[in-house]
């Protein structure tokens, strides 16, 4: 069962502005996860997203069961992107 996976426009954004080498590292790390989410995601704790660890970045999803949707919507440096989570919600 195969998951879908959508970025919105702020995990475009970041992703956009990383090296091509990095940013074809994390395609293909979320991509390997459409297969088995729980998997390769951990819940982030108190909160309904979930993390992709690659290497020092981490991808924040929120992960639909139902719709079997991956929904990215953050992808920065591990010590940014919790930072700008804690700001954006």
């Amino acid at each position: 069962m195969t998951y879908e996976i959508i970025y919105d426009r702020n995990a475009t954004g970041d992703m956009n502005r990383l090296p091509k080498e990095l940013r074809k590292r994390i395609f293909n790390k979320a991509a390997d996860a459409k297969e088995n989410p729980a998997h390769f995601f951990e819940s982030l704790e108190g909160r309904s997203d979930f993390k992709l660890r690659i290497g020092d970045y981490r991808l924040i999803a929120d992960i639909n069961h139902s719709l079997q949707r991956i929904e990215v919507t953050l992808v920065d440096h591990r010590k940014r992107v919790y930072k700008r989570l804690a700001r954006e919600k």
